[in-house]
């Protein structure tokens, strides 16, 4: 892969192609913006540290188990979750389920919910770890597809690295073991084919913005940010799509926006989208299948 002098490979995945300069993509029904949910559920394993934290440790002596910090995620699986399948269910909404691969035999009843409800299942790595840090990526990878088949029925199609982390290795590795779609890639507002030695792979919009890791859990924003800042971002690619037609992701996680003080929010927001027409409620899934009925 051509290194154009960025110190790695990545600008060797795809070309620069603005989004005002590229042949026309057309929703259903001359749509303006296709809006998917991921629900992130991870395996935070209580004998490590923890992905993140919401209290540092008394008089700053870290300790494991790290109860507290453990406990906070725990309870998005115990409780937060529910908010979200309710939330989501009773508007005949469907999410992309993030799903790390052990998490299939840790929280069952959460998988089985979704699988009930007919969410599309993503990669989401083994266990909550960055890809580099993870000591065969191959292994990881296979485990963790072979766990959602065997607990869906069908491999999943799309995958999100935890924390969106990825080696130069991490796409070949994807793409050579049948992975269609990727998260990782926050660079655009339409789907974009990333080169691989295994031919492409589709990057489908993701968000680091309208993400609920980042506005609550690094930036500590009030309870409403999903919501304000939601709204915000639907309103302007609402408004853009009418020329050139758009995706927006919506990225949660149980044991953030699933707590009491939020959950609120997040169901304004949808009210806020599903109160406008041309507009399609999608999974990532369905979003792959449409750009690639349009690229042909």
């Amino acid at each position: 892969m051509t290194d154009t002098g960025s110190g790695h490979s990545l600008r060797g995945r795809l070309d620069y192609q603005p989004i005002t300069q590229r042949r026309r993509l057309a929703l259903p029904g001359n749509a303006r913006v296709a809006v998917w949910t991921i629900v992130n559920i991870e395996n935070w394993r209580p004998t490590g540290p923890m992905p993140r934290t919401v209290l540092p440790p008394p008089m700053g002596q870290p300790l494991l188990p790290d109860v507290p910090n453990w406990a906070w995620h725990e309870y998005g699986m115990r409780v937060g979750f529910w908010r979200f399948h309710e939330a989501l269910s009773s508007r005949g909404l469907k999410a992309s389920l993030a799903v790390n691969g052990t998490c299939i035999d840790l929280y069952p009843q959460a998988c089985q919910a979704a699988l009930d409800e007919g969410w599309d299942f993503m990669g989401h790595g083994f266990v909550q770890q960055p890809m580099h840090r993870v000591e065969d990526q191959k292994a990881a990878i296979a485990d963790t597809i072979d766990a959602i088949a065997r607990f869906t029925g069908r491999p999943p199609r799309g995958w999100e690295s935890p924390g969106l982390t990825e080696t130069d290795e991490t796409l070949d590795l994807l793409a050579e073991a049948g992975i269609e779609y990727v998260a990782d890639w926050v660079l655009d507002d339409q789907p974009v084919s990333l080169r691989t030695r295994a031919g492409e792979i589709v990057s489908v919009p993701y968000t680091v913005e309208i993400n609920d890791v980042v506005m609550t859990a690094i930036q500590q924003s009030p309870s409403d940010e999903i919501f304000r800042r939601g709204r915000d971002q639907f309103d302007r690619l609402y408004l853009e799509g009418k020329d050139i037609p758009r995706v927006m992701a919506i990225s949660i996680h149980p044991y953030l926006t699933g707590a009491p003080h939020r959950i609120k929010y997040l169901e304004a927001l949808y009210d806020h989208i599903l109160s406008h027409d041309d507009v399609v409620m999608w999974t990532g899934a369905e979003i792959l299948d449409w750009y690639k009925a349009q690229a042909k």
